[in-house]
């Protein structure tokens, strides 16, 4: 049995159950699955998977193969289009088109997050909004649409959502203080400076993630996960600013 035959035994009942929003997801793509069961897998983070009695699958190996793919896309283009610019110009350039802020921005805005699977908990804490949630699924993505329909497949749909807005996300404005904000905002409501917790610091040095929690006035109001603390620091203020714009009268 193949990798996909194995799949879709899998996730046969939950593609039916989900036939509707893995519809909406395409159409917000600009892309239509022939094998969806490969795009139910792309939207699938492993909080789910913990989560499912049917232990579905998560999408962690399709972040790897969707990152190298998104990679060598944008790379390939900035190479064509900026013949002038040198290694250490393009390098940057690039690393503004495909870090987690861009990412997550571009997939926010298309109302991807929407559709992710998430455990409830991981739903509760704010996980929907999580910069690195998000963008670890749009890599995802990324990946099913090159399994399902190759490279030029993907590169379209990476050349019309992500590279046609370069201006803008290689922009400095772009790439977000979220800890910055957060501690604006919680000082001009009187709440003095956000606490950050660590609540989990897991993996080997060289791999090593951690889940930091963000207190204001004493209540916790997000949470980050991150290969970094300043990383997932980033993401718990990521997520408060969210809960507390929300919650503003």
């Amino acid at each position: 049995m193949s990798l996909f035959d194995n799949l879709r035994k899998i996730l046969g009942v939950a593609v039916s159950a989900h036939a509707a929003d893995l519809y909406a997801v395409q159409e917000l793509l600009g892309y239509h699955f022939r094998d969806t069961a490969l795009l139910l897998l792309s939207l699938t983070h492993r909080s789910y998977s913990r989560f499912d009695q049917d232990h579905s699958p998560s999408n962690e190996r399709l972040e790897f193969l969707g990152d190298s793919v998104l990679g060598l896309v944008i790379a390939d283009q900035l190479f064509q289009d900026n013949p002038d610019l040198r290694e250490g110009e393009l390098t940057q350039t690039k690393a503004k088109l495909v870090n987690e802020n861009a990412l997550a921005s571009v997939a926010g805005d298309i109302g991807l997050n929407k559709f992710l699977r998430l455990s409830p908990e991981e739903d509760k804490a704010g996980g929907r909004s999580r910069p690195s949630i998000i963008s670890d699924a749009f890599e995802s993505v990324i990946a099913a649409v090159y399994l399902d329909g190759g490279l030029e497949a993907a590169r379209d749909v990476i050349l019309r959502l992500i590279y046609s807005r370069r201006d803008e996300l290689a922009t400095d404005s772009a790439q977000r203080n979220f800890k910055g904000e957060l501690l604006e905002l919680t000082q001009s409501r009187g709440d003095g400076a956000p606490r950050y917790d660590v609540l989990a610091a897991e993996g080997p040095d060289h791999r090593k993630r951690f889940n930091i929690a963000v207190n204001v006035a004493g209540q916790r109001v997000g949470s980050g996960e991150g290969s970094s603390k300043k990383e997932a620091e980033q993401q718990a203020a990521a997520v408060a600013l969210k809960k507390l714009s929300e919650d503003a009268p």
